[in-house]
C-alpha cells in the first residue's frame, strides 16, 4: 500500500522539479537531434535508443506534445517553435484517422495544447491560427464519436482497433477529444444529416466505461473487487449484450492490468473537471448532475483506492496486480517497488498516468468541501519516486526520461537485458509524456498559476 504519511507537499518537490525540466529538456532536445522522421513514431526505447512499433500510430501526439508542455512549463520558445511545427507538418494523419480510438492522445495532446495557450495569452492571438487548431479538434472529435456500438442497455461506447465488439478501458481519457469538440459547438453529422451530439457520446462511453470496465465490490463475479479495471469489454456485435471481460496487455482478463487501472483513474477526474464547464441544462437530459457526477466519481474513487491499496509504499506499480512472478516476491506491497528484481516489471508509466488522476480527484474532492487528503498525499508520493532515481533518467546517452516502463508484456516487445527475461531500464513515449504533464500539473501549483486542464474554458463560479 502507498505510504500516505510522508506528508509530503507540492512546495516539497520544488527542487526535483527544477532539476526534472532541466533533465526533460536534455531529453527533447537529444531525441529531436538523433532521430528522422522516416525512422517512425518512436514507441520505446531499446538500449536506450526510441524506436518504432508498428500497431496504430497513438504515440506521435506525445513526442510533439512533449516540447510543447516543455515550453508551458519552461518558457523556452525553442521547444514552443518545434512543437507548433511539427504538429503543423506531420499531426494532420492523426486527425482523421478513422482506425483508432486515440484523438484524444493524439490530438488534444497538440493542437489542444497550443490552442489553450493561444486562449491562456501564453501564444500571440492570431484569429486564423486559433481556427486552425479548432478545426483540428472538431474533426478529430467528430472522426472519434464515428466509432461507435450501442450496448444492448440503450447506451454505446467509442469502440477500439479491435473492432466493433471491443471497449477498451484506454479511451476514457481519449474522451477528451469529444469533451472539447462539444465545447467548440461542434456536432457529429450523420446519415440524412442526422446530427448527433458529442457531449452526449462523450458521457454514453463513460457510463459504459463505468458500467463494463470498474468493478465495485458487488458480486459481478468471482473476482469482483472493489477498484479492479479489465482491460477490454467483449460485446454481441449482433445484439450489444456484455459477453465478458478480456485484455490485450494484461496477464489475464480477472486481474488489472495497472496501465489501463491508471487511464481510468485520471480519465474520470479529468471529465468531472469538464463538467463544470457544462450548463445544468445540458445534462438534465441524462439524469441532471448529480446523476451524472455520481456515475464518474464513483468509478473515479473505486479505482484510486485499488491502486493506493494495491501498489508498494513508493508509489510505482507492478506492471499487473495478478502476475504470476509477484506470488515469488514475498510481501511486495509493503516495501518500495524493485525495478531489477528478476520476477515481474514495474510500469512506471501506470504511475505517472495514474499520479495525475490521484491528484485531480483530490483536488476535485477538496472543491466539494470533501476531504481529497488521501489522494493527494498518494499523488505527490508517486511524484516525488518518479521525478527521482532509478526512475528518472540522468544517463546522458539515454534518449528516455522515465525508466521502467512496460508496453505490451503478453507479446514481448520490451526489451529484456538479460536472462531474467524481465524489461527494465527503458522508457516509452507515453511514459515521458505523461509525467511532463503530471510536472506541468505540479508546476502550475507551485506557481499559482492558472489550474491545468485539458480545456480551455475555466470552470463556473
Amino acid at each position: 500500500m502507498i505510504d500516505l504519511n510522508q506528508g509530503l507537499t507540492v512546495q516539497s518537490l520544488a527542487t526535483l522539479l527544477e532539476n526534472f525540466w532541466n533533465v526533460s529538456g536534455q531529453k527533447i532536445t537529444k531525441l529531436e537531434s538523433e532521430r528522422e522522421p522516416t525512422d517512425g513514431t518512436p514507441v520505446f526505447t531499446v538500449n536506450g535508443q526510441y524506436v518504432a512499433q508498428g500497431w496504430t500510430e497513438w504515440t506521435q501526439g506525445f513526442q510533439f506534445g512533449s516540447a510543447i508542455v516543455q515550453y508551458d512549463a519552461t518558457g523556452d520558445t525553442d521547444f514552443l517553435d518545434n512543437g507548433r511545427q511539427a504538429t503543423v507538418d506531420q499531426m494532420a494523419s492523426h486527425v482523421t484517422h478513422f482506425g483508432v480510438h486515440d484523438h484524444g492522445f493524439n490530438n488534444v495532446s497538440t493542437y489542444g495544447a497550443l490552442r489553450r495557450l493561444m486562449l491562456e495569452g501564453r501564444l500571440p492571438y492570431n484569429p486564423w491560427e486559433l481556427h486552425f487548431y479548432e478545426m483540428a479538434l472538431k474533426s478529430s472529435a467528430a472522426v472519434q464519436a464515428y466509432r461507435w456500438s450501442e450496448t444492448e442497455d440503450g447506451d454505446g461506447f467509442i469502440y477500439s482497433f479491435n473492432g466493433p465488439h471491443s471497449l477498451f478501458c484506454d479511451t476514457i481519457r481519449s474522451l477528451r477529444s469529444l469533451s472539447v469538440g462539444h465545447a467548440l459547438g461542434h456536432e457529429l453529422m450523420h446519415e440524412n444529416d442526422d446530427r448527433v451530439s458529442l457531449l452526449d457520446r462523450m458521457l454514453q462511453h463513460a457510463r459504459s466505461t463505468a458500467r463494463y470496465s470498474v468493478y465495485y465490490g458487488e458480486g459481478r463475479d468471482d473476482y469482483d473487487v472493489r477498484g479492479r479495471v479489465a482491460h477490454e469489454s467483449i460485446f454481441n456485435v449482433n445484439d450489444g449484450r456484455y459477453r465478458c471481460p478480456s485484455t490485450q496487455q494484461g496477464y489475464s482478463p480477472f486481474s488489472t492490468w495497472t496501465r489501463g487501472l491508471a487511464w481510468i483513474m485520471t480519465g474520470y477526474p479529468e471529465q468531472l473537471e469538464f463538467l463544470a464547464t457544462v450548463d445544468d441544462d445540458e445534462l438534465e437530459l441524462y439524469g441532471g448532475r448529480d446523476v451524472t457526477e455520481e456515475i464518474m466519481l464513483r468509478a473515479a474513487q473505486a479505482s484510486c483506492d485499488f491502486f493506493i491499496e494495491n501498489t508498494p509504499p513508493d508509489g510505482v506499480p507492478y506492471w499487473d496486480t495478478g502476475a504470476p512472478g509477484l506470488s515469488q516476491m514475498g510481501d511486495y506491497l509493503t516495501v518500495p517497488s524493485d525495478p531489477f528484481n528478476s520476477h515481474e516489471p514495474v510500469d512506471s508509466s501506470a504511475a505517472a498516468i495514474g499520479a495525475q488522476g490521484l491528484l485531480r480527484l483530490g483536488h476535485y474532492l477538496n472543491g466539494r468541501g470533501e476531504d481529497g487528503t488521501r489522494y493527494i498525499q498518494a499523488g505527490l508520493v508517486s511524484a516525488q519516486s518518479l521525478f527521482s532515481e532509478p526512475y528518472l533518467c540522468a544517463d546522458s546517452n539515454h534518449q528516455g526520461l522515465l525508466l521502467h516502463s512496460v508496453y505490451h508484456r503478453p507479446r514481448g516487445w520490451d526489451h529484456m537485458p538479460d536472462d531474467d527475461r524481465v524489461p527494465r531500464g527503458e522508457a516509452c513515449m507515453w511514459g515521458d509524456y505523461h509525467l511532463r504533464e503530471l510536472a506541468l500539473y505540479l508546476q502550475r501549483l507551485l506557481d499559482g498559476g492558472p489550474y491545468y486542464t485539458f480545456f480551455s474554458t475555466p470552470p463556473k463560479e
